[in-house]
């Protein structure tokens, strides 16, 4: 198969990588969850001592941090300095702190970096906050994912009780809409549905309704090339 990319941006809680999963099983590709390598550095910084928001910090530390990302057909792994953290990283406290330090240019452009040699290697679904405008903004597919707050917050909420968590509906909810907050509004690579970008509204539709309607997309697409 030759290389393509599938870009899908939209916000936190909005079934992106659940979604993208299912397509890069579907279409035989690699899936990249760039959200994954943010949450890597927060989870470095936090080992560290060090606050996601304390951007002068973050940015004495980045040169330290010695990411490296394995894609496989399932996904990727991802260790920092040799130890597979791949499930460590997904907790509440990480996810809010991939938010943060996504905020700082440094970061960005050293992980945006990443993400571009993996899609110059690899036929990829990327998702992630800013993959159509900024990362792979020649992608030939781009979708933005959206879906209403409460159902987002429903979502994260059954994700974290799968794994023997019990949160709170009203603190997952005011979470979303704080990483909304800074998603939206960064100074650097906001978060923005790309202009050639098909918009999605996926509150009422089941994961393999989405993942179907990419699909099509998708293929319809790389037959017109």
């Amino acid at each position: 198969m030759r290389k393509f990319a599938i870009a899908v941006d939209g916000p936190a809680g909005s079934g992106k990588s659940t979604v993208a999963k299912a397509v890069a099983k579907r279409l035989g590709i690699i899936y990249v969850d760039t959200g994954a390598m943010y949450r890597a550095v927060a989870y470095f910084c936090i080992q560290k001592g060090i606050s996601p928001l304390d951007e002068m910090s973050v940015l004495s530390l980045l040169d330290e941090i010695k990411l490296e990302i394995q894609p496989t057909r399932d996904g990727q792994l991802i260790f920092l300095d040799g130890e597979e953290i791949t499930q460590k990283i997904r907790t509440q406290e990480i996810g809010q702190g991939a938010s943060q330090v996504a905020t700082i240019q440094s970061v960005r452009q050293k992980l945006s970096h990443m993400q571009k040699e993996m899609a110059k290697k690899y036929a990829v679904i990327m998702d992630g906050r800013d993959i159509g405008t900024f990362v792979l903004p020649q992608a030939e597919v781009k979708i933005y994912m959206d879906a209403g707050v409460d159902e987002r917050a429903k979502r994260r909420m059954g994700e974290l009780e799968a794994k023997g968590e019990k949160p709170a509906f009203d603190a997952i909810r005011q979470e979303i809409l704080r990483r909304d907050e800074n998603d939206m509004n960064r100074k650097y690579s906001p978060l923005c549905k790309a202009k050639d970008a098909v918009y999605l509204d996926t509150t009422n539709m089941t994961i393999d309704e989405v993942a179907e309607t990419i699909v099509k997309i998708a293929e319809g697409k790389i037959s017109e090339v």
